[in-house]
């Protein structure tokens, strides 16, 4: 999901450097992490704007 004014890959890392592998596990189903394992979709793709801003809010 994009955000406007902001680099998609900066969010990204954000989102990263702010929870760790097993927050990561329980936001995301098998397939969603399984993509996201792979390089094929990133946090971004799967977390709503509100989840997002929560994170990011920390």
């Amino acid at each position: 999901m994009p955000i406007p004014g902001y680099d998609p890959e900066d969010i990204d890392e954000q989102l990263e450097s702010r929870l760790d592998d097993e927050e990561i596990e329980d936001r995301l189903s098998d397939s969603e992490l399984e993509a996201y394992r792979n390089g094929d979709a990133n946090l971004m793709d799967f977390l709503d704007e509100d989840e997002i801003g929560g994170i990011l809010d920390r």
